[in-house]
């Protein structure tokens, strides 16, 4: 059973919703992305499939988006939101994975070392607008400093798999996702099997981590 808890920062209340796992030895924090909420395919079935393997995953909403707000504000907001949250991800005293789609995952690289995370999954990672790849966030994702794995859809716009440069983060390609893991219905995956890429790979990687 989930449970939701309200937390005040400085950019307004985030709230987190907590799926707890048995026995759990780690947490795994997500956002969303500056589109839509915690009800991203992606995450969705991360809070449901992760728990049966140890990790609590807790779906953070960001202030913005709790105050019902469309439009994302800057990104230095946005990691204030996250810092904010921060300390209730850390109260169970486990280790917490910093993790976020899109934007969300943006957010998670820029504060991983600042704010102690045992690694990061960038989820969508947004490595340029679409159509514009010289303007390019690597340094974001390749400066979190800590372990990193990185999910694609095959056909981001925002940033195709064979895009990203060299580094030390893993990276798994979801085949023929879009932005939002969504597969067309002529690909030779279907949806829930793209799901079960996500989340395999996840649970596999979390492992990894020890």
């Amino acid at each position: 059973m989930s449970r939701s808890e309200t937390i005040p920062t400085e950019t307004g209340d985030a709230r987190v919703t907590w799926f707890p796992a048995p026995g759990a030895k780690t947490v795994l924090a997500v956002s969303h992305g500056a589109g839509g909420g915690i009800e991203a395919r992606d995450l969705q079935a991360l809070a449901a499939a992760l728990p049966a393997h140890g990790v609590t995953v807790a779906l953070v909403e960001q202030p913005w988006r709790v105050a019902g707000k469309k439009l994302a504000p800057a990104p230095k907001t946005l990691d204030k939101g996250w810092r904010g949250v921060w300390p209730a991800l850390t109260a169970p005293g486990l280790p917490v994975i910093a993790g976020g789609r899109s934007a969300g995952a943006r957010v998670a690289c820029r504060t991983a070392g600042e704010l102690g995370a045992a690694a990061v999954l960038a989820l969508s990672f947004p490595l340029h607008p679409p159509g514009k790849p010289e303007k390019s966030r690597a340094d974001e994702l390749l400066g979190a400093g800590v372990p990193t794995l990185v999910v694609q859809g095959g056909n981001d716009p925002f940033g195709r798999p064979a895009e990203f440069p060299e580094g030390s983060h893993r990276l798994v390609e979801v085949p023929y996702g879009d932005h939002g893991f969504a597969v067309p219905k002529r690909a030779g995956i279907g949806q829930e099997e793209a799901l079960g890429v996500i989340t395999d790979a996840v649970a596999e990687w979390v492992r990894s981590l020890g």
